[in-house]
């Protein structure tokens, strides 16, 4: 008997982790770190609900670190087998993991300090580097498309989702006593108007179907709309002098960014000459981007010549900001920029330091161009119940024009995802995941309304195949 336990992106975006189990074999899919409050973060340095080292394969979305952020606590607790990604995860996984574990020992570092100091218990990493180099050496990528036995009687594929660079739905089948069973994970379902990657692929059979729902309550405001906010936004901010400070993830949606301030350059309407993007990470996710241009779908024929020279060279005035030290000269400009910087949501890096010097100036502008989840300092900004918030030790006063742009999100929303659910041509056993209790709730009863009976599963939960 095959069986499917829901452990991550249960209930909340976050976390994402699922466990198949056969007869014989177990599979992980997805290792992602839980993010948020306090409380859902203690989450992450919990035991497993299971021997890692009893896991044969784990099969990985995408390298975002709510999918992929506690894979080297994995092989900390013993996991040896093999990891499962496509081509361009390969080198964004380490990107990632790299730099998460570099912010963690800085930031526990400087928190053990203030410990000792007051006498309290000392705090003890996730894991550390070594963890992460040990992870990195079980890495396979395999191609978009291509069906590989991954271990006996279990196949899995990947196919573009149109999230980040590298994103996959899953595809796994799974024989048991000459029976076939296909289970479909959407992943990060991504954002059909996001202009740099393909749509996703469309997949018709499927007998269990794990759907995102991160966006499940509502549609994006129309492409066409939120640029010209965009637009309007860096207009009145260069009218008033104040700078444009926008919080974003390194992968996917600052390359999204830059994109977009570029054809408004061209067109003449990005009044602003220095653009900084204040993020080692994102500098080297662009890199990264710019070596995969053939997975790209656009047909601005001008950015497909430029892009693969270089973000710098399609955006004029792009800076990059690498350095500490580079970093801290950015926070003294008290006007006329634009900063991009992480995390997307705010909840670490640099952007905090942005957002203590600039979100108390009147004539500042703060552009939320993602999801924040609950508990998060970007969720508090979007909220906008707070006039004061604590920043980096720092009470801060909330005077700053807040804007947020759904139609530059990187997943679908409502309409997008029931749409692309519709295509399978008999309803699969339907369970909603990586999506808030309003967001699931509110597209179980869209699929309902469709006579599709859509399943919200609880944390521990496990169904049959």
């Amino acid at each position: 008997m095959t069986t499917l336990t829901f452990l991550g992106a249960t209930g909340q975006v976050t976390g994402s982790c699922y466990l198949l189990e056969t007869k014989h074999k177990r599979v992980l899919l997805d290792c992602g770190l839980f993010q948020g409050s306090k409380d859902t973060e203690k989450q992450n340095a919990a035991d497993f609900p299971f021997n890692p080292a009893t896991i044969d394969a784990v099969v990985l979305s995408h390298a975002h670190l709510d999918h992929c952020g506690r894979l080297p606590k994995l092989v900390k607790d013993g996991f040896k087998g093999v990891v499962y990604l496509t081509e361009a995860s390969f080198p964004l996984l380490e990107l990632l993991l790299k730099d998460a574990v570099h912010l963690q020992l800085r930031d526990m570092e400087w928190e053990n300090k203030k410990r000792e100091r007051a006498g309290k218990k000392l705090l003890t990493p996730l894991y550390e580097l070594e963890d992460v180099e040990a992870l990195l050496k079980l890495r396979r990528p395999i191609a978009y498309g291509k069906e590989t036995e991954i271990l006996k009687n279990i196949s899995v594929s990947f196919h573009e989702a149109g999230h980040i660079l590298g994103s996959a739905i899953v595809r796994l089948h799974i024989t048991e006593h000459h029976d076939t069973k296909t289970l479909v994970f959407s992943g990060d379902l991504g954002n059909p108007l996001s202009p740099l990657l393909r749509d996703p692929t469309i997949l018709t059979e499927a007998d269990v179907l794990l759907l995102e729902s991160t966006y499940g309550d509502r549609d994006h405001k129309p492409l066409d709309s939120t640029l010209d906010e965009l637009r309007d936004t860096l207009q009145a901010a260069a009218h008033s002098g104040g700078n444009v400070i926008i919080p974003a993830f390194a992968v996917g949606r600052t390359q999204d960014l830059i994109y977009w301030l570029g054809k408004l350059q061209r067109q003449g309407k990005l009044p602003q000459q220095q653009i900084y993007l204040d993020s080692p990470m994102a500098i080297k996710a662009s890199e990264i981007y710019a070596d995969n241009t053939e997975l790209f779908n656009i047909d601005d024929r001008e950015f497909t010549k430029i892009a693969p020279h270089g973000w710098q060279t399609w955006l004029h005035g792009l800076i990059y900001s690498e350095t500490a030290e580079e970093s801290m000269a950015v926070n003294r400009i008290v006007g006329g920029v634009i900063i991009i910087a992480g995390s997307g949501m705010c909840n670490g890096g640099r952007i905090r330091h942005h957002l203590k010097y600039n979100l108390w100036r009147r004539n500042a502008h703060i552009i939320i161009t993602g999801f924040q989840a609950e508990g998060t300092l970007g969720r508090t900004i979007v909220d906008g119940k707070k006039k004061y918030l604590k920043i980096l030790g720092a009470e801060v006063a909330v005077a700053a024009t807040v804007h947020t742009l759904g139609a530059l999100s990187a997943h679908a929303d409502q309409s997008q995802l029931l749409q692309w659910a519709g295509h399978f041509t008999s309803k699969p056993r339907l369970y909603l995941v990586h999506g808030e209790k309003t967001a699931t709730l509110s597209l179980q009863t869209c699929f309902q309304r469709t006579g599709w009976s859509a399943n919200i599963p609880k944390v521990g939960e496990t169904i049959t195949l």
